[in-house]
């Protein structure tokens, strides 16, 4: 089977995949952590991590596909952030670079099913398989180390000695035994913390612990409410997801590509949004301009509340008018309390003229909240 898992992995390259490695389907070596994890909280509101099915898929791979005996962990490239190089300006905002593009999940799902029928037309019969792309019930930086792909970091990203962490890990579980690649068993981390000295909301924790409830990317993104208000300003401008303890790594600065895979067709215009702009999209904008983006994820919604946070933390008067837009008018109380926020970091007397106009119409109990408590 050798040559077969050679012919696999060459295959998978060709197809735009920089990482392919194998590994058998034995259960992660990491689950007790994952589930002492989860019980610390450190998931934050993240509730379908915690399921009863999820917990049980995530124990072994077989309860996801019963003939699994081989899984395919793949890296595909997308670009990578270069913060430290191109700073944002107190204007605009900042998105994660793998946002910087179109959809992923669609994009590597297409090549995942092109693989997967290279492999039946290798071996002349359907093969049971369940394909992802980190939407999958698995411990998959687990499942990468394993497979030879690198090591998990002291920021918790798996990365590879020759091309970082600027990649989006993607499985294939396969109902067909190959021989599995050798373990990546060394850790090139060493001394360096970085990562964790970098971290604007110190998330990252000394033990190789992520505590995602406080990560920018979760407050950004998965938080669905309001981002409480002593994380807020450790934001910066970030509106959506974070780079920095991926920009600061040192084997991202000397061998991350530049550039990921063409296919995402990755755009620099959607890597710093101008924030007032950004404010005063409608829904029907907002929807026409993310509708095949990563973006969509945070909603409209949440993609304003952090672009309020974002305007706040910048301090520009220039913003007060797109704030008060904003604190009066716009449907969504999450908005109007955040733009609330923003304005009384901002201070000044529009500011204030603005708050107390607002705090006699607000009906939203938490937005008449916000209100007051930026008044004070």
């Amino acid at each position: 089977m050798q040559a077969l898992s050679d012919r696999i992995k060459t295959e998978a390259k060709r197809l735009g995949f920089t990482l392919a490695g194998i590994t058998s389907a034995d259960p992660p070596e990491h689950f007790d952590f994952y589930t002492e994890w989860l019980a610390q909280g450190y998931h934050g509101e993240m509730a379908y991590l915690e399921t009863g099915r999820a917990r049980t898929r995530r124990a072994d791979p077989r309860r996801i596909l019963p003939e699994c005996a081989s899984i395919l962990v793949l890296g595909f490239p997308y670009d990578a952030p270069r913060g430290g190089q191109n700073p944002g300006s107190p204007d605009r905002g900042r998105v994660a670079a793998y946002a910087w593009g179109v959809d992923y999940h669609e994009v590597v799902q297409e090549r995942l099913e092109a693989l997967v029928g290279f492999i039946e037309a290798e071996i002349g019969k359907p093969v049971p398989n369940r394909c992802y792309v980190d939407t999958g019930p698995l411990l998959e930086r687990d499942f990468a180390q394993r497979a030879g792909l690198g090591w998990i970091g002291k920021n918790t990203c798996l990365i590879h000695p020759q091309q970082g962490s600027c990649f989006f890990l993607a499985e294939i579980l396969l109902g067909l035994h190959l021989d599995p690649d050798p373990a990546f068993t060394s850790d090139h981390c060493g001394t360096c913390t970085r990562c964790i000295e970098a971290c604007p909301t110190d998330c990252i924790l000394p033990d190789r612990t992520l505590d995602a409830s406080r990560c920018i990317s979760y407050l950004t993104i998965e938080l669905k409410g309001p981002i409480p208000e002593r994380l807020r300003t450790g934001i910066g401008d970030w509106i959506f997801g974070c780079d920095v303890c991926q920009e600061v790594c040192p084997w991202n600065l000397r061998f991350a590509p530049e550039r990921g895979d063409p296919g995402l067709l990755s755009d620099p215009e959607f890597a710093r949004p101008i924030l007032v702009e950004a404010l005063g999209l409608d829904p029907e904008a907002f929807n026409r301009r993310f509708r095949d983006r990563p973006v969509k994820r945070a909603k409209r919604r949440g993609y304003l509340r952090n672009t309020a946070v974002a305007l706040g933390n910048a301090g520009s008067k220039a913003a007060v008018s797109a704030l008060e837009a904003a604190l009066l008018e716009d449907p969504e109380p999450l908005v109007r309390g955040h733009a609330a926020w923003a304005l009384g970091r901002i201070g000044g007397s529009r500011s204030t003229r603005a708050l107390r106009r607002a705090a006699e119409i607000e009906r939203d109990p938490d937005a008449l909240a916000e209100i007051r408590d930026a008044l004070a």
